[in-house]
């Protein structure tokens, strides 16, 4: 067990209350991560008996907010100005920070992204109190009103729990893809409050010129995943991973020990260090299923492994196993799904 601890703890604890969730939004979205804590938060918050609140930032807040306010909030509180329209840490951070000093929440919850892990060491260290970061599971102890996390360690070979006991609020992020999104459920007393600010001139620090989208591998909300590992035995075996993933309308995933190695980029890895998934195929070539690996993929709701050890932990978890070679079975499983998009009937 890791104890968090921060400067000057408050006196009085009881003063903090509600579960408050930072809710990141772009083009008037909520993020799936946000989403995920929302339906996380309001969890807590009945154990604890406690209220949901969502916190968001931005300009011309009034539709979005009215969409957080449909996953179970008891109040959404919008902090609003024309020059909060893009993402900016400094201005982000403070009125996060001031928002959080007047109402003391008891526990604070992040989406584990670019913005949310920017955000949250900056409200942590104004707020004097400590962040778990990185959590795969959360869970709240009622008699104490203590957010019980827990996350991985010295490189995923351990699971830690984390307590806040004597800060506030008690601080976590958690990646995107570890928890379920919520269903829709509008509170009847739910209330909206976007609050219009003005931001100094002196926080206006970065200026948006122009936005280049890109097209970034979101492995979190595909529906089908193929991930290859270090049976592959050689970086060149992920064109016959991705030639199957190309034919299943799916992505590329990988298990840990082949980014380190260098034969994927770090947006493909599934698992406690890198994405977490719950598509409705995950197809896994060549890996062994250790549990790093698993608890990034485990919630799939249909998993085939292709091994040559039928004793490998992934068997254990997957729902159909292909003992084989995989530079046999995944070409093999390529053509005959090509044939069948394509109407020829299989000779097999």
């Amino acid at each position: 067990m890791v104890e968090l601890r921060g400067c000057d703890p408050p006196k009085n604890l009881d003063e903090y209350r509600d579960v408050f969730v930072y809710v990141q939004h772009k083009n008037g979205k909520i993020e799936r991560g946000s989403l995920e804590m929302l339906g996380m938060g309001r969890e807590l918050a009945d154990k604890l008996e406690e209220k949901l609140v969502g916190i968001m930032v931005g300009s011309d807040l009034a539709k979005v907010a009215d969409e957080a306010a449909n996953y179970n909030c008891d109040t959404v509180i919008g902090i609003e100005s024309p020059d909060l329209k893009t993402f900016s840490s400094v201005p982000f951070s403070h009125f996060i920070s001031e928002t959080v000093e007047s109402y003391k929440p008891n526990i604070f919850l992040m989406s584990g992204t670019r913005e949310g892990r920017d955000l949250v060491s900056r409200i942590a260290i104004r707020c004097n109190t400590g962040v778990a970061a990185d959590c795969i599971e959360l869970d709240a102890d009622k008699q104490n009103r203590l957010l019980i996390a827990w996350r991985p360690s010295f490189g995923d070979k351990t699971i830690d729990q984390i307590l806040c006991r004597k800060h506030r609020p008690q601080m976590i992020t958690s990646r995107p893809g570890s928890y379920k999104l919520p269903g829709r459920n509008r509170r009847k007393d739910v209330k909206i409050d976007i609050r219009k600010v003005k931001v100094p001139d002196k926080m206006k620090t970065v200026k948006v010129l122009e936005f280049k989208p890109r097209q970034a591998l979101d492995l979190t909300t595909a529906k089908t995943v193929v991930s290859g590992g270090l049976g592959l035995g050689k970086q060149e075996g992920f064109k016959y991973v991705d030639d199957l993933a190309k034919e299943l309308g799916g992505v590329v995933g990988a298990s840990r020990p082949v980014v380190d190695l260098g034969w994927i980029p770090y947006d493909h890895q599934v698992g406690q260090t890198g994405r977490t998934v719950r598509p409705h195929l995950y197809i896994a070539a060549g890996i062994s299923g250790k549990i790093q690996h698993l608890v990034g993929m485990k919630d799939s709701e249909f998993i085939v492994s292709i091994n040559t050890d039928p004793d490998a932990e992934i068997v254990k978890y997957s729902d159909f196993y292909v003992h084989g070679n995989l530079y046999d079975a995944l070409p093999k499983l390529t053509e005959e799904i090509r044939k069948r998009k394509s109407g020829t009937k299989s000779k097999a």
